[in-house]
């Protein structure tokens, strides 16, 4: 029985990771300014070392580093400032040609960092960041290391930002996000500006690498779950239609893809891998106990009454107000997974706990049905 339950898990586990997708931003910015930095903090991804990764084009210095939902495009052996033309060429080729190829495989935003302590920003910079622009490219403009004290920015950043806005350049919000990626042990200065560069991202990305975007960053709760519940509401709305015609109880087996692919999406968008996602998945529903059709039953068994609805079908309120109870007990499993709090024993995840905070979630959130006279 949960060898079944694995299996289709698996299945649907790594639909929907095709389906999610990856979102693939191109960072640029002088030697030392904080890139890889910046996207340790927000994707808490180790960057790849220099000269690993996948050439954007043949022959380029653009390397694509893969990870998951994520994919970071960057320089290697090339410098801004210095090696403007043959980079910008580069990208160039690699923003057209991507433009023929699927959403996962294309150019979505582009990260133009700077030092904010370095009090001036230069014309090739201006030009750097036009043609960025000019390819279609959103462009954030990323003030590294940027101090701040008392909520106030160090005013040399601060000026170097109003230089910066006075050219009127084609960036997102008009102006150059401040930010500090990580806490300083000596100093103690704590990160700061990183969710508005993440909010900011999302708002320009493509709404097709959304869900890929809420997955691969690792500071915004709240933005995996929005997109966890989007994806409820459309499972939800398919349950609905799969029962549109009331199906047999025995038959019920029919929603089982729908819910455990739900539940893959909001495993994979809190970047949960299989193996803990699938352990979390057994110990949170009876499925795992039953196979085949029987399966929806030992689900449906949480419903109150369900086993006299209408002489023993399932109508389209029954699919759809479990489909989303399930869904939002499962997404407060997958959040107390990706935070840590999940009880344990001697390191081991206790498996009842989960089951019982599953149970208890559910409980809140089915419909009371009454069976038909």
């Amino acid at each position: 029985m949960t060898q079944w339950f694995t299996e289709t898990f698996r299945n649907e586990f790594d639909k929907q990771a095709e389906q999610i997708g990856r979102i693939n931003i191109a960072i640029f910015g002088k030697t030392g300014v904080g890139k890889s930095t910046l996207v340790n903090a927000i994707f808490s991804e180790p960057v790849a070392a220099t000269g690993i990764g996948a050439p954007v084009t043949m022959g380029s210095h653009l390397y694509l580093d893969r990870r998951g939902t994520l994919g970071v495009i960057d320089t290697r052996g090339l410098e801004v400032g210095r090696d403007d033309a043959e980079i910008l060429k580069e990208i160039t080729k690699a923003v057209k040609e991507s433009r023929s190829k699927p959403v996962n495989e294309q150019i979505h935003v582009a990260w133009f960092c700077i030092r904010g302590m370095d009090r001036r920003f230069e014309e090739v910079e201006e030009r750097f960041i036009r043609t960025l622009a000019e390819l279609g490219l959103p462009v954030l403009v990323v003030l590294t290391q940027v101090p701040m004290r008392d909520g106030l920015y160090h005013p040399d950043a601060v000026e170097l930002a109003r230089q910066i806005q006075a050219r009127e350049l084609p960036i997102v919000g008009g102006r150059p996000f401040m930010t500090y990626a990580m806490r300083d042990q000596f100093t103690g200065q704590p990160p700061h500006g990183l969710m508005d560069v993440l909010q900011a991202t999302f708002q320009v990305a493509p709404e097709a690498v959304h869900a890929a975007l809420a997955a691969a960053q690792a500071i915004d709760l709240g933005l995996k779950a929005s997109q966890a519940r989007k994806f409820i509401t459309a499972s939800t709305a398919a349950a609905a239609a799969a029962a549109a015609v009331p199906i047999p109880f025995s038959s019920a087996a029919i929603l089982v893809p729908i819910q455990l692919g739900m539940m893959a999406r909001i495993a994979h968008l809190h970047g949960l891998g299989f193996e803990k996602s699938a352990v979390l998945a057994i110990a949170s529903t009876s499925v795992a106990t039953s196979a085949g059709r029987a399966a929806a039953a030992s689900m449906l068994k949480f419903i109150p009454g369900a086993g006299s609805v209408a002489g023993g079908v399932i109508n389209a309120s029954v699919a759809s107000g479990f489909t989303l109870a399930m869904g939002e007990a499962w997404l407060a499993v997958c959040h107390k997974a990706v935070t840590a709090s999940l009880p344990s024993v001697d390191g081991v995840i206790d498996t009842e706990a989960v089951k019982r905070l599953f149970e208890a979630e559910l409980a809140k959130r089915l419909p009371r049905i009454r069976p038909r006279a």
